[in-house]
């Protein structure tokens, strides 16, 4: 174990040490999510959907954001969560990955949190398989657990085409 004499304080560490980092976080069913700021491109209320025939259930459908379509994934569906309630509209977290960009539909938003990479641990053995499965660890806060969402899983892991129209 290194001394304190031997390693720099944390405060002291170049600006490019990616010692802290940070993540947007946002509500899913009571769960509090949290997903890179570096992966958000924004947030945005809720938008119009163009319904998309024969797509995956959790494909809530098509957004136009400022002449750029982007689909839009219902989260809870995904997680197979109980349905949003009809009076409740979703939020948008519109996030970049390696295939381009995507709208992830949640609950609410929540802050950006800053952790450190040592406060990272194992997903717990309680949360559901489906949620494992899109998530890379967990932080513990002092207002609970944020599950770190990783958003080309969450997109790109198979999901069930029983409900499509």
């Amino acid at each position: 174990m290194a001394t304190p004499a031997t390693q720099p304080p944390i405060a002291e560490a170049p600006p490019f040490v990616a010692d802290a980092r940070q993540y947007a976080t946002f509500l899913l069913d009571g769960m509090l999510f949290g997903v890179d700021v570096l992966q958000v491109q924004e947030v945005i209320r809720y938008q119009q959907m163009t319904r998309v025939p024969r797509a995956p259930v959790v494909v809530e459908g098509l957004i136009n954001l400022r002449g750029q379509i982007v689909t839009a994934i219902d989260m809870r569906k995904r997680l197979g969560f109980a349905p949003r309630l009809s009076d409740q509209r979703p939020m948008n977290v519109v996030v970049q990955n390696s295939e381009g960009v995507v709208s992830l539909l949640v609950d609410g938003i929540g802050d950006v949190v800053e952790v450190e990479p040592t406060q990272f641990e194992a997903v717990p053995e309680t949360v559901s398989l489906r949620v494992r499965e899109v998530v890379a660890g967990v932080f513990k806060l002092k207002e609970g657990l944020m599950l770190v969402l990783d958003p080309a899983k969450a997109v790109n892991a198979d999901v069930d085409r029983d409900g499509a129209e």
